[in-house]
């Protein structure tokens, strides 16, 4: 009989072989690997049945849990099918309806979509798409671009140009070429009792002067809307984004809409640019766009944008491309994702469940070491108050390990705890989430 292999086998073999992701590997001689050996609904179980509830989604991307019957049946249909055809110079439906879906969802305001696999690669070629239709457009002086302090919108060289988190940007600086920053309207930077409006309405300020001393250089300014997540879940009120667009508008530069994270339901609209009444100039989209199950990520632009590169002169085409651009498995996926929210009313279901959460997580809201609690839409967070700085530096190893010793996948930045789940909580599992993650936040600040 072929001898078992347990967790402890396969993280080792890990260890030796897998570089992971966005971590100092010497810190897994302190904090363990988990080894996941299936997973089900909002659950991921290792190789000795010990399960963990997804509370972050698997880094944002899962949103109807894992092995969804719909998504799966889907995905086997299409296997029989096609599996991946190239893009250029070919076609096939689920990329031809996903885009048709995709536009009709902004009301036809973003009607071309252009594809890639990941959200860094859709930023990649937002920012391309922006500077090459100034150039396309007469304006080849527009080459600059802003970004908010605090934004992330990923890691290749050029969304790191675009992106103000220390963490991940410094060590590439001779690589990149950068970018100006304005303030952020993150609501905890609220002084004197200004409300989050407030703090809107002077990071937009701070917007306006540069446009008005710079606009004729600046190609498009980058926001992720409502949430900027990567630097701690900073939330701000969507007036910032109508003013925003109000000033992209007067000083004519690009919004592009960072929504990678917090689209497809996460901030409580299908687009978070929707509680603006506002559409970008690019959208991009990833993670939550495929249900989780296979890299896609795409660029919704206008037809104004697209009419610039529409040319019997290929210079004036955009020539970028991915090998598996359109994937037809990846498009089929997304498509069952949205058949999914119509079939379901996700977005109405989505806000009883964050009622339900904030509810059974509102013994935080006056505990002494908690502060900025917030939430929007599914998204949930607050700031651990730790005055030791040691304490501080440390409390999100220390808080991840304690959430896998009771049974949870709760992975905070820095000292800010964020709850971002699947879709498909029951209310065990949400009591259970909400009380699970207490009693670790309790644990953690005891030590």
């Amino acid at each position: 009989m072929k001898p078992t292999t347990t967790s402890s086998d396969w993280i080792a073999r890990s260890l030796r072989s897998v570089w992971h992701p966005c971590t100092q590997m010497q810190h897994h001689e302190e904090v363990p690997l988990i080894a996941v050996s299936h997973a089900k609904g909002p659950w991921l179980y290792d190789h000795e049945g010990r399960r963990y509830l997804d509370g972050i989604s698997s880094w944002w991307v899962n949103l109807f849990g894992h092995a969804n019957p719909r998504i799966n049946a889907a995905l086997k249909d299409q296997l029989d099918k096609l599996e991946h055809a190239m893009l250029a110079g070919f076609t096939h439906e689920p990329v031809i309806e996903l885009s048709e879906q995709l536009a009709a969802l902004t009301g036809q305001q973003l009607g071309h979509a252009f594809y890639a696999s990941d959200g860094a690669s859709a930023v990649e070629i937002a920012l391309k798409m922006s500077f090459h239709y100034w150039r396309n457009a007469g304006y080849a002086g527009k080459q600059e671009f802003v970004c908010l302090q605090g934004s992330y919108h990923g890691e290749t060289v050029g969304a790191l140009g675009v992106t103000d988190v220390a963490l991940f940007k410094d060590a590439y600086g001779p690589l990149l070429r950068a970018a100006r920053t304005v303030s952020s309207p993150d609501a905890r930077n609220a002084v004197d009792g200004e409300s989050a409006q407030d703090v809107a309405l002077r990071a937009a300020k701070d917007v306006e002067a540069l446009f008005a001393e710079q606009g004729d250089k600046i190609a498009a300014i980058i926001v992720e809307p409502l949430v900027q997540c990567a630097t701690g879940m900073a939330m701000h009120d969507p007036l910032y984004l109508q003013r925003l667009r109000e000033l992209c508008d007067k000083y004519h530069v690009h919004l592009i809409a960072d929504e990678i994270a917090v689209g497809c339901g996460r901030t409580g609209t299908f687009f978070a640019c929707e509680q603006a009444a506002i559409w970008p100039d690019f959208m991009c989209l990833s993670k939550g766009i495929s249900g989780g199950y296979l890299p896609l990520s795409l660029v919704l632009t206008t037809d104004k944008v697209y009419e610039a590169f529409y040319s019997e002169d290929i210079t004036r085409g955009f020539l970028h491309s991915h090998s598996y651009t359109g994937n037809a498995l990846a498009c089929r996926a997304a498509l069952a994702t949205l058949q999914i929210f119509r079939d379901d009313d996700v977005l109405n279901k989505n806000r009883e469940t964050a009622t339900r959460l904030m509810l059974e997580l509102a013994p935080l809201l006056d505990h002494k070491r908690v502060t900025n609690f917030r939430q929007r839409g599914m998204i949930l967070a607050f700031d651990a108050v730790e005055p030791d700085t040691q304490r501080a530096s440390t409390f999100a190893r220390r808080f991840f390990t304690s959430a896998v010793e009771n049974e949870l996948l709760l992975r905070p930045i820095g000292r800010t705890v964020y709850m971002m789940p699947p879709y498909v909580l029951d209310e065990e599992e949400i009591v259970g989430l909400a009380a699970r993650a207490r009693k670790v936040f309790e644990s953690v600040i005891a030590e």
